[in-house]
């Protein structure tokens, strides 16, 4: 079985995770540009944080046999905070960079006016640089974001076919996949949604444009809540070319839509050395 976690924030995980992570499968994973768990208080922090995501990460992941990607965006709740705003000035820079695949997080945290304008700039860098955008909604009002989230993305450059609207539940899915877009759930302990959940909605809704994560982060989180729901989707009666299309087919053509996926997971020996090494020296 292969899987592909598209919604992951390995920043936050262990090397044991990595390991668990590859055991189950995963082969390929997104890492999109998230809050940190407190406020950054200058734009320098944002930079340092995109760096590590395009250069430490991948070569992280690299020694486990995962290839590695990410999102880099201004995320909805720091949207919110005027020292933040300089980042949006500072991302075509990053924009450009091979390891980014969409812009993201954008979208809603407490849909407030600042947001509008963070989520409105960050679609438009998106349409320019022909990236595919992968936008939050909220934990609260979920259908309220969602409506509102699918008018500024109707009135903006991209294309709703080029939208990963994430975080989606049993309220919001047949909006969101009525209007064109790709179709994100977080399966998440305590929050979000379960395996069992997932599968019922798979049920009903089918298996195109669905691409399931894990959004594991600092939190209470699993990181393997990708394989998980490939073995009830099995045991509730969908083939392995259903699970092949959920987990890796239908991510891989989403976040293929940048022109930069690359998927072979080989590490070099020599990177695999150094990795040793820079290990062994920070112990």
């Amino acid at each position: 079985m292969r899987i592909f976690d598209p919604h992951i924030h390995m920043t936050s995980r262990t090397t044991d995770d990595y390991k668990a992570m590859h055991a189950a499968g995963v082969r390929a994973l997104v890492e999109p540009a998230f809050w940190l768990g407190q406020p950054r208080t200058s734009p320098a922090s944002f930079f340092d944080y995109f760096d590590s995501l395009l250069g430490w990460e991948p070569f992280r992941a690299a020694q486990y046999g995962i290839a590695h990607h990410c999102t880099l965006a201004l995320n909805p709740k720091e949207a919110n905070d005027p020292r933040c705003m300089p980042v949006l000035g500072a991302l075509p820079r990053y924009l450009v960079k091979d390891g980014v695949v969409a812009v993201g997080e954008i979208g809603y945290d407490s849909m407030t006016a600042a947001e509008d304008t963070a989520l409105a700039a960050q679609l438009q860098l998106a349409a320019d640089h022909e990236l595919p955008a992968l936008v939050h909604t909220p934990h609260r009002d979920k259908l309220a974001g969602l409506r509102r989230t699918l008018d500024v993305v109707r009135e903006s450059a991209l294309p709703v076919e080029r939208v990963l609207i994430d975080h989606l539940n049993e309220t919001t899915v047949k909006e969101a996949k009525d209007s064109g877009a790709w179709l994100g759930f977080s399966v998440y302990p305590d929050t979000k949604m379960d395996e069992a959940r997932m599968v019922e909605v798979l049920r009903a809704h089918g298996p195109e444009k669905v691409l399931v994560n894990s959004a594991a982060d600092w939190g209470n989180s699993d990181p393997l809540k990708t394989r998980r729901v490939a073995d009830l989707m099995l045991a509730s009666g969908f083939t392995d070319d259903d699970v092949d299309q959920v987990l890796w087919r239908n991510p891989v053509a989403f976040y293929g839509l940048s022109g930069r996926l690359r998927l072979d997971t080989h590490a070099p020996e020599s990177a695999t050395h150094e990795g040793n090494s820079i290990l062994r020296g920070g112990e």
